[in-house]
């Protein structure tokens, strides 16, 4: 009887065992990471009203949106005040390869990971951010800000 257990082993490993070296395993590695990525908005789960994210502005978890460039992650939703009268919601999510690595910096969202960049929009500015990421809707009532999925 064979062992029918097979031994997992990441992507570099596998490239090179096929014999892919340097350049080509580089290119290999790229081009597959950028066919298997996806949008994934599953993390980001709505309440029963469809809100994803309510805050009071005058609490201390909000603090860092006093000022224009400050944002917050919370509930897979990354929240930035990109003017004095304006607020932003995007998954947190990014659309490269998945991961929870959205912040808010230098007027665009930028994913930490691999550099992807995104407008306040969710329109992608380099290569890897080229699919965009989702935007939420966002609405102020008073000092509540809440977040839906539009």
């Amino acid at each position: 009887m064979t062992n029918r257990h097979a031994e997992k082993i990441d992507r570099n490993e596998f490239l090179k065992s096929l014999g892919l070296k340097g350049a080509a395993l580089f290119a290999v590695y790229c081009t597959g990471a950028t066919l298997s990525s996806c949008q994934n908005e599953n993390s980001v789960t709505p309440n029963p009203t469809g809100e994803l994210l309510k805050l009071d502005l005058t609490t201390t978890a909000a603090s860092a949106l006093k000022n224009v460039g400050g944002y917050i992650r919370q509930n897979n939703v990354v929240l930035a005040k990109v003017s004095a009268t304006e607020y932003v919601a995007v998954t947190q999510t990014c659309s490269h390869e998945g991961r929870q690595e959205i912040v808010y910096m230098n007027s665009q969202f930028y994913c930490t990971a691999h550099g992807a960049a995104f407008s306040k929009t969710g329109a992608g500015l380099n290569s890897n951010g080229r699919s965009g990421i989702k935007v939420f809707q966002v609405s102020i009532s008073g000092n509540i800000l809440t977040v839906t999925n539009n």
